[in-house]
């Protein structure tokens, strides 16, 4: 249950890249997948990676790993 976290933290960005260009006016989607759970002091960091596509392109526009950090209240 969420209710036993206190606060989340955006840790930040990892791994960002760009494999393609986004002209602008373009339509965009976005897919997330849980990465990776892993411990720390007092809770627990969560990595996703984020790929944004552009409608119509061959290769994402950007692929992300974000990191956000739960802490236990």
């Amino acid at each position: 249950s969420l209710d036993v976290f206190a606060f989340a933290v955006n840790y930040g960005l990892d791994r960002v890249r760009f494999p393609a260009p986004l002209p602008v006016g373009s339509r965009v989607r976005m897919h997330a997948r849980l990465k990776e759970l892993e411990p720390v002091a007092g809770g627990v960091q969560i990595t996703v990676e984020v790929t944004f596509e552009r409608e119509g392109g061959e290769k994402p526009v950007c692929v992300a790993e974000t990191l956000t950090r739960v802490y236990e209240g």
